[in-house]
Parts: structure tokens; sequence; C-alpha cells
């Protein structure tokens, strides 16, 4: 996959370091060039000289090839705009931003553009966000027969009870991620769109829990 990352600082860097490491093709935007030092000698993607939001920017960085786009600079308003350039003039699904200011984080979840509190971040938590196909597993148990993971749930579960995902996909929903707070669950509790999902669920039933949150709910017959 090629991957888009607009800012080089210390965040920006190390995610494009790591998605290249893991066999992605990798694109860094940022306004001064001096910042691409970050990225070290051994880094093989591309160096763009830029505004993140500029379309023209972002064709040069290969947005028009692109799977996923990280805006990552030191600006909310910068990398919001960015961000819903990439998803709405380029098409970009998995689209993931930075914020300074978690007050604003709801505002930015309606828009549909997943966030990450800087106070909160973590290499991981940005990378699930761009890379949210399988399940990622938090942990395991000793016998390695059952599993916490974080699994991406296609869009068409968002509206949906937590009590028909887990009967529909098997698993047991340990506790939602909403706007940077983690909640528990009750039967009764809709799915939201930037919900991350966390499950309880057995190692050897991954292929088939994963399928199933790909697909979506089963069509109710009428």
């Amino acid at each position: 996959m090629h991957i888009v990352i607009m800012g080089c600082g210390r965040v920006g860097a190390a995610l494009a370091q790591t998605l290249e490491k893991q066999g992605h093709t990798v694109a860094v935007i940022d306004r001064d060039p001096t910042a691409f030092r970050r990225l070290g000698s051994g880094f093989g993607g591309r160096r763009v000289t830029g505004v993140g939001f500029d379309q023209d920017t972002l064709r040069e960085a290969g947005i028009e090839d692109a799977g996923a786009f990280a805006a990552v600079s030191s600006g909310d308003n910068s990398n919001i705009i960015a961000a819903r350039v990439a998803r709405e003039m380029f098409g970009i699904d998995h689209v993931a931003a930075r914020i300074y200011d978690p007050r604003r984080a709801e505002v930015y979840q309606r828009l549909g553009i997943p966030t990450v509190a800087t106070v909160r971040w973590t290499a991981d938590q940005m990378l699930r966000r761009l890379l949210p196909s399988g399940a990622e597993p938090l942990w395991r148990d000793p016998s390695g027969g059952v599993q916490l993971a974080e699994v991406y749930a296609a869009p068409s579960w968002i509206g949906q009870k937590v009590s028909r995902l887990q009967e529909e996909t098997g698993v047991r929903v340990a506790f939602l991620t909403r706007l940077g707070e983690a909640i528990l669950p009750t039967s009764q509790t809709v799915l939201q769109e930037g919900d991350l999902v966390h499950v309880m669920m057995r190692t050897d039933e991954l292929e088939k829990v994963e399928a199933a949150f790909a697909e979506g709910p089963e069509e109710v017959e009428q």
C-alpha cells in the first residue's frame, strides 16, 4: 500500500520509518525541507516540500495511488483540512489526523475523520487507524488460546447494537474507544462512527471473526 504522511516531525518520521519497514511505500510532506533529516539516510520514500492540503502537492506525493493518509503536522486546522481534502477530493478511505485540542475531537469525528489527541498518542494507535485490516492482538492468555484484539468493523456495522455484533461474530466486546475515551458497553449500546472495537475471542477463530467484521451484519428478511 502507498501511504502519504503530512508532517515530518517526530511523529511523522516515526510513522514513515515504521510503515516502510512493514513493506509499504511512503511519501512525506513538509513545508520545511530540513525536517526530512529526521527520516535518516536509509529512508527510501518520497520527500515532498509543500503544504499538505494543497492538491498539487498531494498529487506529487502520490495521493491518487494512496490507500491511506495521515495528517500529523503541528497545526490542528492544517491537519483537519488536509485530512478532509484527502478523503473528500481524492476518496481516501483510511484517513487519520493528529490534534492538540481534544475538545475538538467530537467535531472532527462527526466529519468522519478519526483523530488521535496528542496527549493520548502512540504509534500503535495511529497505525491502527491507517491500516485497519485484520485484528491487532493486544493481549493473549499464556496458552495462546484467547486474545484481546482491536478489530476493524465495516461501516455497515455503524448503528447496530453491540449485542448483534457479538451474536453474529461470536466475540465478546470488552470495551469501545469513543472520542478518545474507553467505555464499557451494554448489550443496548449502539456502535457509532469512529468507535474502536476491542474484543475477546478465540485465537483459532481469527479468520472467521475478521470475515464477519468485514462483511457487516447479515440481512434481515422482512
